[in-house]
Order: structure tokens, then C-alpha cells, then sequence
């Protein structure tokens, strides 16, 4: 069989469709050393007219809602079109916060305490401060790029994070102080430890998308042991949600070198100086080569015949 055309989809619909933008056109740029490529933007929740399953294979940046929560993957999966990263029930469950959480939490991986609510039943002040004290945050349950994210300290910033949220699902954390860290996945294997720094304290959307606003460093400054036990951790939530050929997981660890889980990444930034990208440089993979990897498993699947079934 020939080989695939490579077909970029980014832009998308979401509060992320900057950042995708960005993803599609480096992705296309660095995929077309290795493969026939063209790219595709989204710019409905809809099926690209374009697309060819005889002939394509899909590398999707679409980021946020319906690409990350699997929305676009199950339309996919309808025309039987081959994609790189997560299936459709991987992403739907990894775009939800709190259950991914608490399903990584069966395999012994833990996250920050939570208070899950709908924007229709806001807990109380009270409420939350009794179950989870004031040093706290605020984010949607269903979102990337830290789009929403607020940091509590006390009482009256609490009141006013509750009285602006209107719609959506909603997370309220314990915050964890310390370092965080994210590690790439690819095949199930954790790359490098990557850690970030943030000079404001939050690794907040300003603090990703403003340059100098962030220190990284890649690999983190971690004893071998600890570097172990993240990447563990990382294989664990991977495999445990179902993953499937990439993903990034973010934790923090706190001062006592606790580990907790923020949440798992089935389409994360694709700039060549994103936070994957920065996992795999630590192994030796530049960004073409990290590309060309992301997609392959897909490319043999398309070879193979091998159609995914939408769950």
C-alpha cells in the first residue's frame, strides 16, 4: 500500500484555537520531511469534507473541546478515517478532570482533593472552605491551556471566583505548593521530566502563552529515583485511561516530594517549544523525529487495515 497522505487538522472551535493554530502549522511543517502532507482547518464541530480514508491519515492540534474530548475522534471513527494519539473514549475520559482523577486513583496515583460541581449548584463558601481550606483553585473540569484557572487565597476571592462562573462543569482543588512537572508518553513509555517554572507562582494561560513569563527545565533537577517514580506514575495514568500511541501528564509535587495528579493531555501543544516537545528532546528526539513517531503507529494501522470501532 501507498504511503498515506498526512492530513493536519487544526484551528478548531474551542478557547483554544490560537493555540492550535500554532500546533497545525508547525506539526505540517515538521511532518512534511517525512510524509506527503496537507493541512486541514476546522472550523465547525463537523466532519472535513476533504477528507479521504482511502488515501489519509489524520494528525489532529485540535485542541480543547471537540478535539481533545474525543468529539471530532468518534466522527473519525464514523468514516472510518486512521488519526494519531488517544481514541475517542480515551479523550472523553481525559478531557474530564475529575474522572480521570479518580480513575488514576485506582491504580495508587493520587490527586489534589476536589469539590466537582455543575455552574447551576455552586457550593457555599463554607462549604468549600470546610472540606478543602482557602488555599485553593478555581477551573473548569473541561478545559485546557489553564483557560478559566483562578487561585484562591481566603474567603472574599473565593466569593467572587463563585459569583463569575455562569455555565459549565467546575473544579475546586486543594492547591498544592511545590514543583510541577509534566512528562511526555509516547507508546506507552514516559519521556523526560520537564519542569516549570513559572515567575508569577500559577502556571496560569498567561504565564504559558507570554514569552519569558516561564522558566522550563528539561530534564527537571530531580534525584534519579524521583525521576523514576514520576515517569511510573505517568506510564500508569497513561495505560490505566486507556491511552493510546501519545499523551502528556502534569503533576506537582509537593515540598515533602508528594505526587499528585493534574491531568492527563491526549493533544497537547505541538509548538516545537511546547512542553512534549521538551520531553522528548531529554530522549534524544527532535521535533521532526518526534512527529514522524506520534504518527506512525497510526500509518501502520492504515497499512493493516485496522479500523477503530467508536465506543
Amino acid at each position: 500500500m501507498s504511503t498515506p497522505t498526512i492530513a493536519v487538522l487544526f484551528g478548531g472551535t474551542s478557547a483554544e484555537r490560537e493555540v492550535s493554530l500554532g500546533s497545525g502549522r508547525a506539526c505540517a511543517l515538521a511532518l512534511s520531511c517525512s510524509f506527503p502532507t496537507r493541512m486541514i482547518e476546522v472550523t465547525a464541530e463537523a466532519l472535513p469534507a476533504e477528507l479521504d480514508p482511502s488515501c489519509q491519515v489524520v494528525f489532529s492540534t485540535l485542541h480543547g473541546t471537540f478535539g481533545e474530548d474525543g468529539g471530532m475522534s468518534r466522527l473519525l471513527d464514523q468514516a472510518g478515517v486512521h488519526y494519531a494519539g488517544c481514541d475517542a473514549a480515551s479523550s472523553e475520559l481525559t478531557m474530564n478532570k475529575s474522572r480521570t482523577k479518580a480513575r488514576v486513583a485506582t491504580k495508587g496515583v493520587r490527586g489534589p482533593r476536589e469539590m466537582y460541581f455543575k455552574a447551576q449548584e455552586k457550593p457555599t463558601v463554607a462549604a468549600v472552605i470546610e472540606q478543602l481550606g482557602e488555599q485553593l483553585i478555581v477551573k473548569p473540569n473541561a478545559e485546557g491551556s489553564s483557560v478559566g484557572l483562578r487561585v484562591v487565597t481566603d474567603r472574599e476571592q473565593l466569593a467572587a471566583a463563585l459569583a463569575e462562573i455562569a455555565k459549565g462543569d467546575w473544579l475546586i482543588e486543594e492547591r498544592i505548593v511545590g514543583r510541577e512537572l509534566s512528562i511526555g508518553v509516547l507508546n506507552g513509555r514516559a519521556m523526560g521530566v520537564v519542569e516549570i517554572r513559572p515567575k508569577s507562582g500559577v502556571y496560569d494561560y498567561s504565564s504559558k502563552y507570554t514569552k519569558g513569563l516561564t522558566e522550563y527545565l528539561a530534564p527537571a533537577p530531580l534525584p534519579a529515583t524521583l525521576t523514576r517514580q514520576v515517569q511510573a506514575a505517568a506510564e500508569v495514568s497513561f495505560g490505566v485511561c486507556g491511552c493510546r500511541d501519545y499523551a502528556r501528564v502534569d503533576f506537582m509535587l509537593s515540598a515533602d516530594n508528594q505526587l499528585y495528579l493534574l491531568e492527563i493531555n491526549t493533544l497537547p501543544g505541538m509548538k516545537e517549544t511546547s512542553l512534549l516537545p521538551m520531553s522528548a528532546r531529554c530522549e534524544g528526539l527532535d521535533f521532526t523525529a518526534l512527529v514522524r513517531e506520534l504518527v506512525a503507529p497510526a500509518v501502520q494501522r492504515f497499512g493493516a487495515g485496522i479500523v477503530s470501532v467508536a465506543s
